[in-house]
């Protein structure tokens, strides 16, 4: 199912050692909506459960309903990629942000969890990995080395942000513009065109900090 160059970098992923060796019954694989390498997660999953016998389930998590249309076709090419490899494989989608819950809703016994190290959770964002451990009693293997670093991905505070000051600056252009055209007769046309580039400049620089 995969290519041999995939085959070696799936390798390369580190995994947490788990508990026991036990062979799993089901493995509950914790899909973010994260930018992530497909091929990868999808090579690992398939190796865990080959080596192990287990049935492979994609369970993904969405905040933002924008995003949920994304997380499905991740997680239907996910699915895919483990079939096609002869593992089976499903896949269930949620909407929330509380991932011990869902996984505790879930877990039977036997199963086997897997995240990504870079997978964050809860008000402190902290790794899910370690809300899993301490809150669960479960197999929990962890793949690391399969996701986009935080810092390439969209920042929705920071898309605000950006607006936010975009509007704050064409509304106080608008009401000196505005003021500009009442009082300074002659002088308008030069101090309006003074004006807007002032204006477009404040904008490229505030847009250029984020």
């Amino acid at each position: 199912m995969n290519t041999s160059n995939q085959k070696q970098q799936a390798l390369n992923a580190s995994i947490s050692p788990a508990k026991g060796v036990a062979a799993a019954r089901r493995l509950l694989v914790l899909i973010p909506d994260a930018d992530f390498n497909l091929a990868l997660v999808a090579s690992r999953a398939w190796e865990i459960a080959g080596a192990s016998g287990a049935q492979v389930s994609f369970l993904g998590m969405y905040e933002d309903v924008l995003q949920e249309s994304s997380l499905r076709r991740k997680l239907a090419t996910l699915s895919a990629l483990v079939n096609d490899g002869g593992v089976s494989a499903d896949t269930e989608i949620i909407a929330g942000s509380d991932w011990v819950k869902a996984v505790r809703s879930r877990w039977q016994a036997g199963d086997r969890l897997v995240c990504l190290s870079e997978q964050r959770a809860g008000l402190l964002q902290r790794p899910l990995s370690q809300l899993l451990a301490s809150d669960l009693d479960v197999p929990l293997t962890i793949l690391s080395g399969l996701t986009t670093p935080v810092s390439e991905r969209p920042n929705w505070q920071s898309q605000v942000a950006v607006w936010t000051g975009v509007a704050v600056i064409i509304i106080g252009f608008f009401l000196l513009q505005a003021r500009i055209y009442q009082t300074a007769g002659g002088w308008a046309t030069v101090l309006m065109l003074g004006s807007l580039a002032v204006e477009y400049l404040l904008i490229w620089l505030w847009n250029s900090l984020f």
